[in-house]
């Protein structure tokens, strides 16, 4: 198990440029297994998470081939679903919770599917039910080894239904509109997540011969096909690392660039950040964050205090909720910060509090901060990453203490950033990894 070591406060100086976004990858890596024609993706992170993906995808016997940094040609024409079966899979797939979307391209092309509980981050209950009770509404039958925490899963040829999900999840909504694509007839999905990852899944199915209107939107109606072809595919830049380095520009007083950041794929980030009184700058499709040294956060036109919160796509991704609470700490004024999605996301907070944060946990997914305006600083420490979103932000509070600080099983920031030590300190920071 990995650890950082950090040198804190000085201020960092420089560009940095976004990685391909992991969510993203992760779904439309899994597309892949719907065509026996080759796949070209672009801008694929290198991170943990997607390469334990693709090496799931090499024991079905998927042809992964590496042409350079991020671009990966993949070809299912032959496919070994009895791996599913196999110790080593279920390993593999417990460890990583996007491992559940290889489920749908493969009943949908070829009739069974078998996984064990996914993993993940531990930041509370991740139920899969949307998944499950999508796939069934498409004729899958399920059965639950609750012994094992093993489902298998059988279907005849999926047949297209209208469905509600009960919750405008991700990767449920991603797993759903891959079975459909190559079932029979036309399925139509309301309250369906429309974050700009989804509508870049159902972009590339689209170019495959998928049939798929609604895109971008909340209600999706999916015409099915008898087979795709192949494609090429650039994945976009990641708006959670595009909102990480905003959060650590400020909150380490820095003057940074960041380039290339897809910025009509941002959706409400920027906006959010200037709620909490940071400067961020366009640039066509660039952005500068600098003048940070004093940011003062809103309030309400009656004065009251603000509240910072997740919401489904177009509102803020909870993603970057650990990152705007750690940027609140050293604001002038005070913020509520409300994650509703996760109840054990905001658990880290007890390190920010060991540093000299004022911040009251009002339960387990509330917490309000209180800004210390630059008065005081925090104080390095040591802290464990409980999760990938959870580990950025102590690592920018790190970088922003004054002293030094030691954070454990970084191994979780790895599964969400690409070579994270090397690309800051190259504008400045002091990570060393040990």
């Amino acid at each position: 198990m990995a650890t950082f070591l950090v040198e804190g406060g000085t201020p960092l100086k420089g560009t940095l440029e976004p990685q391909g976004a992991k969510n993203e990858a992760l779904q439309v890596i899994c597309a892949t297994l719907l065509t026996c024609e080759n796949i070209v993706i672009d801008n694929i992170p290198e991170i943990s998470d997607v390469l334990k993906l693709m090496e799931i995808l090499k024991g079905l016997g998927v042809e992964v081939e590496r042409f350079s940094r991020g671009s990966y040609r993949f070809n299912a024409r032959t496919v070994d679903v009895g791996y599913l079966k196999t110790a080593t899979y279920a390993k593999q797939a417990a460890s990583l919770r996007g491992s559940v979307m290889i489920i749908g391209p493969l009943l949908t092309r070829f009739g069974l599917g078998f996984i064990p509980q996914p993993g993940g981050d531990k930041i509370g209950r991740r139920r899969i039910d949307t998944h499950l009770t999508g796939l069934q509404k498409l004729g899958v039958s399920f059965l639950f080894d609750a012994q094992n925490q093993w489902y298998s899963a059988t279907a005849k040829r999926l047949q297209g239904e209208y469905m509600m999900l009960d919750e405008a999840s991700v990767t449920g909504t991603a797993n759903i509109v891959m079975a459909a694509v190559l079932a029979e007839g036309i399925t139509t999905i309301y309250n369906a997540a429309c974050e700009p990852y989804v509508q870049q899944l159902c972009k590339m199915l689209v170019s495959m011969g998928a049939k798929i209107s609604g895109i971008g939107s909340n209600l999706l109606t999916i015409e099915g096909v008898n087979g795709l072809s192949g494609c090429t595919h650039r994945i976009l830049p990641d708006m959670i690392e595009v909102g990480s380095f905003i959060g650590l520009a400020a909150l380490t007083a820095s003057e940074i660039t960041i380039k290339n950041v897809g910025l009509e794929h941002l959706g409400i980030i920027p906006a959010s950040f200037r709620r909490l009184g940071i400067k961020v700058e366009q640039h066509a499709d660039d952005l500068i964050i600098k003048d940070t040294w004093h940011y003062e956060i809103e309030n309400y036109i009656d004065g009251s205090i603000m509240t910072i919160a997740d919401a489904p796509w177009p509102g803020l991704t909870p993603d970057l909720l650990s990152v705007f609470l750690v940027v609140a700490t050293q604001a002038k004024g005070s913020v509520l910060i409300h994650q509703k999605m996760f109840e054990s996301r905001l658990f880290f907070v007890d390190k920010l509090i060991d540093m000299g944060a004022q911040i009251i946990l009002c339960d387990p997914h509330r917490a309000t901060v209180i800004g210390l305006n630059r008065e005081h600083c925090l104080r390095g420490t040591k802290m464990t990453s409980p999760d990938i979103r959870a580990g950025i932000a102590l690592l920018i509070a790190a970088l922003s203490a004054e002293g030094k600080s030691k954070i454990d099983n970084i191994d979780q920031i790895d599964r969400g950033y690409e070579n994270i030590e090397t690309r800051l300190n190259q504008i400045g920071a002091k990570i060393t990894r040990i």
